[in-house]
């Protein structure tokens, strides 16, 4: 029997950066048994570039990625997602679409790297900073016994991971 395959959708306003990189990291850390997309309530319509490094780092080309708006998701023809996540506050307040299916959904803010005002070295630092506290996340989240966990205790669990302190990753 083949295990199924979960879709995840990370949101962001800008879709640029924090939801690019949470696309990625699930990507490469659910080894399959997810698929992640990104996208954004008002999308900038670019990857942000301090982002590119990252997302290369992971094993992906950049050209995988694109910024784009969360219509794309509520569409017919759209994926039928499971989960989906706000990585940035903004996106967390604002109406969503209906989603189909009515996926499950947390808020796992985490601060934005792309308003970082520095050297090319601080910026890199807090794309780096943004991408452990995801993947930090992330790695949680995956270590869930979804095909046996309630939505009721499901949904209390992404919450706690939403506030999760993040721990240096080890």
């Amino acid at each position: 029997m083949t295990e199924r395959v979960y879709n995840v959708l990370f949101l962001c306003t800008g879709n640029s950066a924090r939801s690019i990189l949470a696309e990625a990291l699930m990507n490469k850390l659910g080894a399959g048994r997810f698929k992640a997309y990104s996208a954004g309530s008002f999308p900038k319509g670019e990857v942000n570039p301090h982002a590119i490094p990252l997302v290369e780092s992971l094993g992906f080309p950049a050209s995988a990625f694109r910024s784009k708006s969360w219509d794309e998701f509520a569409a017919p023809g759209a994926p039928q997602l499971d989960f989906i996540f706000t990585v940035c506050d903004d996106a967390a307040g604002e109406t969503c679409p209906v989603w189909p299916g009515q996926p499950v959904t947390a808020h796992w803010g985490v601060p934005d790297p792309a308003a970082v005002q520095g050297s090319h070295a601080e910026i890199a630092a807090a794309f780096a900073e943004t991408c452990r506290q995801l993947g930090t996340r992330i790695r949680l989240f995956l270590e869930l016994p979804l095909a046996s966990i309630d939505r009721m205790s499901l949904q209390n669990r992404l919450a706690e991971i939403g506030r999760h302190a993040d721990a240096p990753a080890g």
